[in-house]
């Protein structure tokens, strides 16, 4: 997770995130994930700018009780396709810390492909650690 999430994650911060997301033009940037009518997570992308305008990073949680289900790779792949049918963008992609190795897991079943690693180029929970970047590419 990303430091800007606050937490611990509060009813105000929900409340927040949604009135954020309302007001946001269409197509959505941060969609719920749902299973049987309950939000268990969320998935989102940030479109990048400039000479990264044709990009976007993934961005994604899953509530703990929902993991190893098979969940948010359905999520992940469903996510590619929505972004691809409705952004101009060639590549999507995601740099999960080097200790999450679920979320290494998950993106290559959901079809991203390992780049590279960015070494040392973060700082989580007060330890300076590395970068998994994973890519995945639109068909045109």
């Amino acid at each position: 997770m990303r430091d800007y999430l606050p937490y611990p994650y509060t009813l105000q911060d929900a409340e927040e995130f949604i009135l954020y997301n309302i007001n946001l033009p269409c197509p959505a940037i941060n969609l719920a994930i749902d299973v049987d009518g309950d939000a268990v997570g969320g998935i989102g992308i940030i479109l990048k700018r400039d000479v990264e305008r044709i990009c976007a990073e993934l961005g994604y949680w899953l509530g703990e009780k929902y993991w190893n289900r098979g969940i948010m790779t359905g999520a992940i792949k469903q996510m590619i396709r929505y972004v691809f049918a409705n952004f101009s963008l060639h590549k999507i992609y995601a740099t999960p810390f080097d200790f999450n190795i679920g979320s290494h897991k998950v993106l290559e079943k959901s079809g991203f492909e390992l780049e590279g690693v960015l070494k040392r180029s973060a700082v989580k929970n007060g330890r300076v650690v590395d970068l998994w970047y994973y890519g995945v590419f639109s068909d045109s």
